[in-house]
């Protein structure tokens, strides 16, 4: 159509999914006219939907369309090549877009295309053969009938995760198929617990798909089924379509619980979930047509908005550059890993060793002070893995195997043919300094040697060793198992072999690593400390606490500073807080209030199921006295405006390779969220990179169009 020329044109060199047909004869005679997706590349590029392949993809619709007029087919089908089915818009293009006006044009032609499957005169089917995601979903949403392979990899609407929402109606047809709560599942549970996908049995189950087959004869089961839909022998049952009750009852009730799970989660910041909300709420009791213009409007509005702009830049960074860390080595130099050494039996070091064994599959040996301790974490990890057995997550073969590989001792001698030893023990500089010297007596001169500290220096850490060239840090975040970051630290010394060694393990171990400079804090922690620097100091100097917390609303971070001190713990942060100070004292707060919350033990007054009621009154005695408070758009500014002014810093000091790095960082080891786009995005947006610097972090800055 003449009103999608302009998209047509931006689209020059995208990748076009082709829709081929052929037709396959029915056993009950006719013919079934099969829609193939196809971009005619190999399984590393899954099929997008971009603009030419959407109108390729009507016009491909509108012949079978004529053809069924005439009598030429029974039904028209759509499949996609092996392994996809589609993974959704091709954001790169999405994300060109040069103003709201074409955003929206984009939503319109989404419906125009996709909408046809429902107009052919007659029945239409969408055969989901693997990976659909997105717009792919909703192509089978569009279709009047679905079958589903059963070992496809992932059926997903994670719109909402990158700062937009399910546009090509998926908003409307999903509610109205499988009912509210299931929706609000797919629509916004799933894609905020980081994107999570559902298999092809959960999306049976949830009434997606009307049947499922295994994957060895999918196609001709599929057809098989179809056959017996148009035919009139097989009856379609859709148990969770909602029904009067439901929609009169159930329906509001599950969108207010939606907004208050929400709000107390992410809080406000965050549009897109919200605007989801809206249009699901109002899918019960609109008609087709109505539920699209309202998508239409909304997604062009989100597309053009700042939101899904540091979106796309925060995906790009989590799948293109943590798989591709800056800085690192050739990974042919690295060394083999065939054993693991974790000093330490305490939670922290268990831990480590759940993770290296499950993941290397070598042996792991701790160590600690005494037989008891080890004894302890030794039946920590054998206990973690008998939980996974437990959940299925592991065989029985693999659980003795698993268990057989993990030892303790207290004789360092053990560790004599370690390749890999790891500390995790108390974070004092004389401490791991003694230990690391200790383990060195014993292990080869080629074992890498990697520390967990999150604060203290690699380099002093190494200071009593022979070799201190294969000492590197390699610091976690909690909980291990979960968070996907390791910072790697090179110190001066260290050599490529050990830094190609670390990343290579990281690697292994599932975790995405950035390489930092040994420097105090080194990127996470660092901005931590500024912010919670920040916090404390407003509170030491007379702000309250709930001002102090809601002058930090528009990071749209996960939780507020002083939740997060509770988080990680109060000694902890107070630690923290000292290191940072003692390295920058005139950039860096320390408190000594921060110590007494400490010793008190918390902030917050919680219920019994450790739900917030409120700060308890105690620590707000702990704090008051000061004379200086502050208001919440002075100390935003403030923390704003110190941000740009550290990351500035850190950038001309070059403890990373690029403001990419950091917002790596923040994302996957802080929470940062997506649709902030980490932190340097944000800066810029807010100006506090022009107030610091006279710059920006990044050129262009990554903010919405008009």
């Amino acid at each position: 159509m003449a009103q999608f020329d302009d998209l047509k044109e931006m689209s020059a060199d995208e990748v076009v999914t082709h829709s081929y047909v052929r037709d396959i004869p029915l056993p009950s005679g006719g013919t079934l006219a099969l829609i193939t997706l196809d971009n005619d590349r190999d399984h590393t590029r899954p099929s997008t939907l971009g603009p030419v392949t959407l109108l390729e993809f009507a016009d491909v619709l509108d012949a079978q369309k004529e053809r069924a007029s005439k009598g030429e087919i029974k039904a028209v089908a759509v499949t996609g090549k092996p392994y996809f089915l589609a993974a959704g818009a091709d954001l790169s293009k999405v994300s060109d877009l040069p103003s709201r006006a074409v955003g929206k044009k984009m939503a319109q032609l989404g419906h125009y295309s996709l909408g046809k499957l429902g107009e052919l005169g007659v029945p239409s089917f969408v055969f989901i053969n693997g990976l659909a995601l997105g717009g792919g979903t909703e192509i089978g949403l569009n279709a009047d009938y679905r079958t589903i392979d059963r070992t496809i990899p992932g059926l997903a609407l994670p719109e909402v995760f990158l700062g937009i929402i399910p546009g090509w109606g998926g908003a409307w047809l999903l509610p109205n198929l499988i009912g509210i709560e299931n929706a609000l599942k797919v629509v916004i549970e799933n894609p905020l617990k980081n994107n999570r996908m559902l298999k092809g049995q959960e999306a049976f189950d949830l009434g997606i798909a009307d049947a499922i087959f295994d994957s060895a004869n999918f196609l001709e089961d599929s057809i098989l089924w179809a056959d017996g839909v148009i035919s009139g022998k097989t009856k379609v049952k859709r148990p969770n379509v909602p029904g009067k009750i439901e929609r009169a009852v159930k329906w509001d009730v599950a969108i207010g619980i939606a907004q208050k799970m929400l709000e107390s989660r992410i809080g406000r910041v965050a549009k897109s979930p919200y605007k989801a909300l809206e249009l699901l709420k109002a899918a019960k009791n609109t008609d087709k047509k109505t539920g699209f213009a309202a998508e239409d409007e909304a997604l062009g509005e989100l597309i053009a908005g700042d939101q899904f702009k540091a979106s796309i830049y925060a995906f790009n960074l989590v799948q293109k550059r943590a798989k591709r860390p800056a800085g690192a080595p050739d990974k042919a130099i690295a060394k083999p890993v065939t054993k693991v050494g974790v000093i330490g039996a305490g939670l922290m070091a268990s831990q480590f060793a759940l993770l290296f064994v499950r993941r290397l599959q070598v042996p792991v040996v701790i160590t600690d002070l005494d037989q008891a301790r080890v004894d302890k974490g030794v039946a920590y990890i054998h206990d973690e893995i008998e939980a996974l057995l437990s959940k299925g997550r592991i065989s029985k073969d693999e659980r003795n195997r698993l268990q057989a590989l993990v030892t303790g001792t207290t004789d360092k001698a053990d560790f004599a043919d370690c390749d890999w030893v790891i500390e995790a023990v108390f974070e004092e500089l004389g401490v791991k300094q003694d230990v690391f010297a200790d383990v060195e007596k014993f292990i080869s001169p080629e074992a890498v040697l990697a520390t967990n500290t999150s604060s203290l220096s690699v380099e002093q850490i190494g200071a009593k060793l022979a070799h201190p060239e294969r000492l590197v840090g390699f610091h976690f975040f909690n909980p291990v198992a979960v968070m996907p970051l390791v910072e790697v630290v090179r110190t001066p010394n260290t050599d490529d072999a050990t830094l190609s060694t670390a990343m290579v393990v990281a690697t292994k171990l599932r975790k995405n690593a950035v390489i930092t400079t040994d420097t105090p804090g080194f990127v996470v922690n660092r901005i931590l400390a500024k912010v919670l620097g920040e916090a404390m100091h407003a509170v030491d100097t007379g702000t309250p606490f709930e001002v102090v917390d809601g002058s930090v609303k528009p990071f749209g971070l996960p939780m507020t500073p002083f939740e997060l001190l509770e988080l990680v713990g109060l000694k902890v942060g107070a630690h923290v807080l000292d290191t940072h100070h003692a390295a920058f004292p005139d950039r860096f707060f320390d408190s000594e209030n921060l110590h007494k919350l400490a010793d008190l033990g918390h902030i917050f007054e919680r219920d019994s199921k450790g739900k917030i009621k409120g700060y308890d009154k105690k620590a707000v005695a702990i704090v008051s006295g000061g004379t200086s408070p502050m208001t919440g758009e002075e100390l935003r500014i403030r923390i704003e405006d110190g941000l740009a002014d550290e990351i500035h810093r850190m950038l001309e000091d070059g403890v990373v390779s690029a403001p990419e790095d950091i917002d790596l960082c923040l994302i996957l080891g802080a929470g940062y969220p997506f649709q902030m786009g980490g932190v340097t995005p944000y800066l810029d947006r807010v100006g506090a990179s022009e107030r610091v610097f006279g710059g920006t972090f990044h050129t262009p800055p990554i903010r919405g169009v008009e």
